[in-house]
């Protein structure tokens, strides 16, 4: 090959790998914003479901604390079979 030929190569080469770069940072930054807004969404419902525990009397607190643990146990699971989801989909 000729040094000129190499040079165009390399160039075009480093270019393709910026804009590979540029556009999967775009996507992992979106992907990261959403993952972030349901988080806050778990951590806000968290919140509330402690406020509706300390307004119940002892004896049924128990109970709402179980329930409350399930409902986030289940919380969980939808969320970490969503981002299994993203991951399969971003991978293909």
């Amino acid at each position: 090959m000729q040094r000129k030929h190499l040079i165009a190569f390399t160039l075009a080469t480093v270019f393709m790998l910026l804009g590979f770069n540029m556009i999967n940072n775009y996507f992992n930054q979106k992907n990261r914003a959403a993952l972030m807004d349901a988080d806050v969404a778990v951590v806000k419902n968290k919140d509330e479901a402690n406020d509706s525990i300390s307004g119940q009397s002892l004896g049924e607190q128990p109970k709402a604390i179980i329930d409350n643990v399930t409902a986030d146990i289940e919380q969980a699971q939808n969320l970490e079979q969503q981002r299994l989801e993203q991951m399969q989909e971003s991978a293909e």
